[in-house]
This record gives C-alpha cells, sequence and structure tokens, in this order.
C-alpha cells in the first residue's frame, strides 16, 4: 500500500468505477468526482500533500480539464495532472503538456499505461518537493551536505571547506533542521532524492 492519493475526475460513471477500483487494487487511495466543480469543492476541503495526483478527462461538460488545470494553477496548487481523453487530438495534447500536465492518455488504455502514468507523475512531483526543499539550504550548507553525501566525517568536512569542527556541527544541525530529517540515513534519502 502506498501513501499515494489519487483524485479521479471523470463524468463518466462506468470508467471512473472501473478506474477507480484499478487505483485502488495498485495500492492507491482514490477520491471520485463527477465533475471539475464536484473536484475543487472537495479538495479545497482536504488537506493535500506531495503525494496527491489529479487524474482527470479533458473533455467534461461544465468545466474542461484544461480550465479545472489553470483553476488549480490559479490557486497555486502544483497537484500533478494525468489527462485521459476519449476524444484526444494533438493540438489539446500540446496545450495540456505546455500548461504543465505530467501525461496526456487517450482511451482506450492499458491499465499499466495508466498506472505508470501515475507513478511517474508522482516520482516528477516528489523530486520537484526534494529540489525545494534544498533550494532552502544556503551555499555552505549545501557543501557541507555534498560532503557528508560523500561519507567524509566532520574532521574532514572541517578541513576541505576551512572551519571548524564546531561550525560544521551547526551546519549539519541548521540543514537537517531546514530538509526536516532528524537522522543521518533520512539525511542521505532527501540528497539522493528518495526522501
Amino acid at each position: 500500500m502506498t501513501d499515494a492519493r489519487i483524485f479521479l475526475v471523470d463524468d463518466n460513471a462506468p470508467f471512473r468505477d472501473s478506474t477507480a477500483w484499478l487505483l485502488e487494487t495498485a495500492g492507491f487511495a482514490v477520491e471520485a468526482f463527477a465533475s471539475g466543480r464536484e473536484f475543487l469543492a472537495g479538495y479545497a476541503s482536504t488537506r493535500h500533500g506531495a503525494q496527491d495526483c489529479l487524474v482527470s478527462d479533458i473533455r467534461m461538460p461544465e468545466m474542461s480539464g484544461l480550465q479545472l488545470q489553470d483553476e488549480l494553477r490559479r490557486r497555486g496548487s502544483t497537484l500533478p495532472v494525468v489527462f485521459v481523453t476519449a476524444h484526444g487530438d494533438v493540438p489539446l495534447a500540446v496545450e495540456a503538456m505546455r500548461k504543465g500536465a505530467s501525461n496526456f492518455l487517450e482511451k482506450p488504455f492499458g491499465d499499466e499505461a495508466l498506472l505508470q502514468a501515475v507513478r511517474t507523475a508522482l516520482a516528477s512531483a516528489r523530486a520537484g518537493g526534494q529540489c525545494a526543499r534544498l533550494e532552502k539550504l544556503s551555499p555552505r550548507e549545501r557543501q557541507v551536505l555534498d560532503l557528508v553525501v560523500a561519507s567524509k566525517p566532520n574532521k574532514v568536512i572541517a578541513d576541505v571547506l576551512g572551519i571548524s569542527i564546531k561550525t560544521v556541527e551547526l551546519h549539519r544541525a541548521n540543514m537537517m533542521g531546514k530538509l526536516g530529517v532528524r537522522s543521518l540515513p533520512e539525511l542521505m534519502k532527501v540528497a539522493l532524492g528518495h526522501g
């Protein structure tokens, strides 16, 4: 079971039900919605995090998938989006991808194609989150991190950077606080993009 939560938006009830079942069988928590407006109302009231992904039909009445994507961006959301459609065309796919969609699948598609698209979108979102966390570090903290990842002890780090061991320890403590980690293994995961 994964911590990822998939928001599924599609006006076609049989497709929505079968896709929700597929995603749940693959270990994802799924919240399904019949329209973009219904999703926005539900999404605004729920906690959302880096483990979330939106799978949306692109052609729906009232609010299209592209309009939904625009509204999410307007609200500052970085939720990764995988579009699905029975009526795909190249200009529509290009527009969706240009606006930041992670993928664009044309129905009917294989189960594994959707699961891979979702996994890729989640991995990209996590990687983006890691980059944002690492950007919080000062240049000196980043140097210390690189040497810690290279398995250098504090004394060697101090010698390489021309600072005291106490200063290395201070940079390590600040760095771990900024990255939200409490142990060296957690720090390594974040630094290597797996945390």
